[in-house]
């Protein structure tokens, strides 16, 4: 099975210091040239996994970006927040834009 490490990702790694990891070959220097204590953390080891499997077609590029990129953020802490979004904020009526107008046409249908 042939390898092909030249597979760009659908978007570009974003890394501090305004570098990218714009391919699969680029991702693999990276986590190659980090110290080995940190490439043998859980969350690197499924990134290599992830991008040996796209790298060989057994497996979604979109897959090995979101593993380098969960390593690249486990130090981050996710934050939810009670708030809740109104849908599409509240629907406006005809009537309610110029209520005078449809007072008096109500007026007008009543007398009718």
């Amino acid at each position: 099975m042939t390898s092909n490490w030249s597979r760009p990702f659908d978007d570009p790694i974003p890394l501090p210091r305004g570098r990218q990891l714009v391919t699969l070959k680029d991702a693999a220097n990276f986590i190659q040239k980090l110290p080995k204590a940190e490439q043998d953390l859980e969350e690197w080891q499924a990134a290599v996994e992830a991008l040996i499997m796209a790298a060989e077609g057994r497996g979604p590029v979109m897959h090995s970006r979101i593993g380098v990129l969960r390593a690249l953020n486990r130090n981050i802490e996710r934050v939810f927040t009670d708030r809740k979004d109104l849908h599409w904020g509240k629907r406006k009526l005809k009537r309610d834009e110029r209520p005078e107008l449809f007072a008096q046409y109500r007026q007008l249908n009543e007398g009718a």
